[in-house]
């Protein structure tokens, strides 16, 4: 996925600045967290129904892209 930027967004007000998943207060980091215990896409779909799989692809791509990510940010 390379429009990661269409569903994540950067906000200082929302968890500190941590990117999340635009329109919650989810953020890439927990989906990763979630994916690492094992949880599959339809378990984190069922238990947070406001996201997409779209969400969960573009939270994979911002994390394998990460440090362009940061350079992006930074600039």
């Amino acid at each position: 996925m390379n429009n990661w930027r269409s569903h994540i967004e950067f906000n200082k007000e929302i968890r500190f600045g941590k990117p999340i998943i635009k329109g919650t207060r989810i953020a890439v980091s927990d989906i990763l967290k979630w994916l690492a215990s094992e949880m599959s896409y339809d378990d984190i779909l069922r238990d947070y129904p406001s996201l997409t799989r779209e969400h969960i692809y573009a939270a994979l791509a911002f994390s394998a892209d990460r440090e362009v990510n940061i350079k992006t940010i930074a600039a």
